[in-house]
């Protein structure tokens, strides 16, 4: 493995806070074509990306409801940190390795953001609320296909915080099994 990938990895970390300043079509482009490129189950390439700008009403809305779903009143922060894009995957609901092919698809997305210098953090909590009983109009909202459903989101943006890559004990999470 390139060293220059090995440290993209350690580097990567999720990103809370971000600049106005907007992505280029380039940095946009090359982000979701790491998704599109990632390996999927028997290569049905099931998954779909929706690309939504950070300041979309619909997100107001989205947070407004993941607040209510959680009983909370308002948060200084939204869900995506004020992140200038947020990218939905959204994948076939039969197909049984679209939980596992949208995961490897945000990571490549994220690992090609943070080779940019870009932030990004990976959001998995607004999934109730877009399976929940408003799906079909949250699905229309963000052109999610039919009989598709949300998986997994992405904020991508120009980090201004420095938090710093996680913390891990080898002994304890890893296990080397023998022959």
């Amino acid at each position: 493995m390139s060293e220059q990938v090995l440290e993209v990895i350690k580097k990567r970390s999720s990103a809370r806070a971000y600049s106005a300043e907007p992505l280029t079509d380039d940095e946009l482009k090359k982000i979701i074509t790491a998704g599109l490129e990632a390996p999927t189950g028997m290569n049905r390439r099931e998954l779909h990306f929706s690309v939504v700008k950070g300041d979309n009403e619909i997100l107001e809305e989205l947070e407004n409801d993941l607040r209510v779903s959680r009983g909370q009143e308002k948060q200084p922060k939204n869900f995506y940190y004020g992140a200038p894009v947020l990218i939905i995957i959204s994948a076939e609901d039969d197909f049984k390795w679209s939980k596992v092919d949208s995961g490897i698809a945000v990571m490549s997305m994220s690992l090609a953001a943070e080779s940019l210098g870009l932030g990004n953090l990976i959001i998995g909590c607004v999934y109730d609320v877009l399976n929940g009983d408003r799906k079909s109009y949250y699905n229309k909202a963000f052109d999610i296909p039919e009989d598709y459903s949300f998986q997994i989101a992405l904020a991508i943006g120009h980090k201004t915080d420095n938090k710093t890559q996680h913390d891990y004990v080898w002994e304890d999470q890893v296990s080397v099994i023998d022959a």
